[in-house]
């Protein structure tokens, strides 16, 4: 059964749904409400802290079977309601429902990973009779739970952002609490309903929407182990500077680029790249932004690369044939506008859309952009891509890296110097060949350098990231 439109939502502490004097009604960014909840208030705070200790003594008890058992009941529970969970995904952001399913396809995987993982986590065994004082010695490395983990998620993604939060806390043994982007915090609930369901312990995860104010408060509560957060850069860097002494991941803004090489097959990287950069309306940290081709290339691949824009389907998320869908406001979308309007009056044309109405805006291709422009050298989350040609390698990867963000990037080549090349000059965190540089599948490790954060995401690389490593040296007698 489908999610309603207008349906309430409690939060989650301890393993209780609560609620607060303080109503949250959410918008559907295409209009009407998506649904009801409540911001959690301070002494919820203190309770949400207080039973995510108390979850985190029996999950860091919890044979790693259990823990495996756990996690794969949660993904058979949004198998069996994917569709809730699809429809939750778009009546609060407006993602497309195709997307939405995709998104939900993506968390299943993800949970299934953690199941996978959680039964083995890293360790090894290492000689310590390096010397003579040490003979007969050896050494036993483990990772061990790190504590109750605070996970801080955004609107773009309300399902499987938080699952690479939820998932490899509880893989590894730890609690977690989810503050999930006020904006679309229902489908986040609907997770711990179902967390709920499989048997998760009281205060293993806590779902709590809450003010930024608290929020910080918890960032800096030293009760708080570890902080994973995905959101804007300057959010990002300002929660770290709270969270002190304790772990932190920082998943945070990027402006992706793309090089299209010599040889590239100009007929893929277009199909690719038209995906990759309009996808949920642009409003992922690695949708295509700026698009490097090469001369000889160039008008082939912008020629077809504004053909297929122009094929995108603007319409209302729900409808099964809609490709790009509003952003989550019309604030968003006016901002989009203002960026582009600013580039156009620099100089740069726009080769096709560049419109606004209500919180959609059309599906944008721009070239002659002044590198200095907000729309090329800022996170543009929105849906337009830049066309710039190169004459040589260097140059392009000198323009890629031309950017205060490092979070991911492509080329497309078949030219194996070239690959490679791009591989070690790049100053991204992940380099992607042949594909465009939206791509990313839910095990691989994922974060970025510079202005884009630090720590990765994955599933494996996450848990090792919120547990901490121990020797056991051990001098056999």
């Amino acid at each position: 059964m489908a999610v309603a439109t207008g349906r309430e939502r409690k939060f989650l502490i301890g393993g209780e749904w609560r609620d607060s004097g303080e109503r949250l009604e959410i918008r559907s960014p295409q209009g009407g409400t998506a649904g009801v909840t409540y911001l959690a208030s301070q002494a919820d705070i203190e309770d949400a802290i207080r039973t995510s200790i108390r979850g985190f003594n029996v999950m860091k008890s919890l044979p790693s079977y259990k823990r495996s058992d756990l996690l794969h009941s949660i993904m058979e529970k949004i198998k069996a309601r994917r569709e809730d969970f699809a429809v939750s995904i778009t009546l609060e952001s407006g993602k497309p429902i195709k997307e939405a399913r995709a998104e939900v396809e993506r968390a299943i995987m993800t949970f299934t990973i953690a199941s996978e993982e959680a039964k083995r986590l890293p360790g090894d065994a290492i000689p310590l009779d390096l010397n003579q004082a040490s003979e007969g010695r050896m050494g036993i490395v483990g990772r061990f739970p790190i504590g109750p983990v605070l996970g801080i998620t955004p609107f773009n993604f309300p399902l499987n952002l938080v699952a690479h939060k939820v998932a490899p806390a509880l893989a590894a043994g730890n609690s977690i609490i989810i503050k999930p982007s006020t904006k679309t915090p229902l489908t986040a609930l609907l997770l711990g309903e179902v967390a709920a369901q499989s048997g998760a312990p009281s205060g293993a995860l806590n779902v709590v929407p809450c003010s930024n104010e608290l929020a910080r408060k918890m960032v800096s509560d030293q009760r708080i182990k570890a902080l994973t957060f995905t959101g804007s850069t300057e959010v990002g860097w300002e929660l770290k500077t709270l969270a002190g002494k304790k772990k932190v991941i920082l998943e945070l803004g990027g402006n992706a680029a793309e090089i299209i090489d010599e040889d590239a097959d100009i007929d893929y990287a277009v199909a690719r790249s038209t995906i990759g950069a309009y996808y949920y309306a642009g409003q992922s940290c690695i949708s295509v932004q700026r698009i490097y081709i090469h001369r000889s290339r160039y008008d082939e691949f912008v020629s077809k690369f504004v053909n297929a824009v122009r094929q995108r389907k603007v319409g209302e998320p729900m409808d099964e044939a809609t490709d790009v869908g509003p952003l989550i406001t019309e604030d968003a979308a006016r901002r989009v506008e203002e960026w582009v309007n600013e580039a156009v009056e620099g100089g740069a044309k726009v080769l096709t859309g560049g419109t606004r109405c209500d919180a959609y805006y059309e599906p944008t291709v721009l070239e002659g952009v002044d590198p200095k422009a907000r729309i090329s050298c800022l996170e543009a989350f929105g849906p337009v891509a830049i066309a710039a040609p190169f004459d040589n390698l260097s140059e392009a990867i000198d323009r890629v890296n031309d950017s205060d963000y490092g979070l991911q990037a492509s080329i497309f080549s078949n030219n194996l110097d070239h690959i490679f090349r791009a591989f070690r000059e790049l100053e991204v965190g992940q380099v992607i060949v042949n594909d465009a540089s939206s791509y990313r599948i839910d095990h691989m490790p994922y974060g970025g350098v510079k202005d884009s954060g630090f720590g990765r995401e994955g599933v494996r690389y996450t848990i090792e990231e919120l547990t901490e490593m121990r020797l056991l040296a051990v001098n056999p007698r």
